[in-house]
């Protein structure tokens, strides 16, 4: 099992992105803590946005006060809904976040199940959670997990190097090769719908993209630009067009792969009612 720690300034965004997923029928809630479950298993953004900020004081010095972790099986791991829900909840509590608000969504969209857990790093009092050693502590828990459930290890994972997705640090330098290496994985591995979609997820990664259109030599044309992102949300750099980094994060390839990501969605939720 793979796990991928992100943290950030942007609670709206993390929780936008997995509400998208259950919208568009490629997830669901499978628990929360702390936090607001509506029954039927949708809820709303401003709603539970309001059920995490209530947890915490309206100051705090934190300045990346979201916690985002996907935890991802093997592909050959077969795990029921219940067994996924108690792996999220046991990652939490080891990893020191078994009191604090969370949700916990499942998603089904690159062809696999694997989780998201949306939390925050800040706990009642103003403080906050201790991350020391956070990403060492976190395999641990990781490799525990497995040998209870007794799931494939990490490095067994041939593609496990695909979810080493960083977000875009501005002060790393060589932002054209950052945005790289997130965008090339996320848009062969992750299905979407829209653009509202894939710009969504893009933001968790500290990535804006921004389509452009215009005429060149009388003909029409589409295009996307990257931008790098800091923690605020500014744009920094110069705009870096999707060619450069090839064609399948251009325009035309990813508008290809939301219209398939909808036809898939289509024949799932067809599926699923001739059960």
């Amino acid at each position: 099992m793979v796990a991928k720690i992100n943290i950030g300034t942007n609670l709206y965004g993390a929780l936008s992105y997995n509400q998208e997923k259950v919208d568009k029928g490629l997830g669901k809630i499978l628990g929360a803590n702390l936090v607001f479950e509506p029954a039927d298993g949708n809820f709303n953004v401003p709603e539970c946005l309001h059920d995490f900020m209530q947890f915490v004081p309206s100051h705090f010095r934190t300045e990346k006060p979201v916690f985002h972790v996907s935890l991802n099986p093997h592909p050959d791991d077969r795990l029921t809904d219940e067994q996924l829900t108690n792996i999220g909840f046991e990652y939490m509590e080891q990893l020191g976040y078994g009191n604090q608000p969370f949700l916990i969504f499942k998603h089904e969209d690159i062809g696999r199940e694997h989780l998201h857990i949306v939390s925050l790093r800040v706990n009642s009092n103003g403080k906050k959670i201790d991350s020391y050693k956070e990403h060492e502590r976190s395999k641990a828990i990781t490799e525990e997990i497995e040998k209870k459930y007794n799931l494939h290890p990490a490095q067994e994972q041939s593609r496990a190097e695909d979810w080493e997705l960083n977000a875009v640090n501005v002060l790393g330098g060589d932002l054209k090769h950052q945005i790289a290496k997130v965008i090339k994985p996320l848009a062969s591995m992750y299905h979407f719908q829209s653009m509202g979609e894939y710009k969504a997820v893009l933001s968790l990664y500290n990535i804006h993209v921004e389509e452009v259109k215009g005429e060149a030599k009388g003909k029409p044309y589409r295009g996307l630009i990257y931008f790098a992102m800091d923690r605020e949300g500014n744009k920094i750099g110069n705009p870096l067009k999707s060619s450069i980094f090839g064609k399948s994060v251009g325009y035309d390839e990813l508008e290809k792969r939301m219209k398939k990501s909808t036809e898939r969605i289509k024949t799932k939720k067809l599926k699923s009612h001739t059960l």
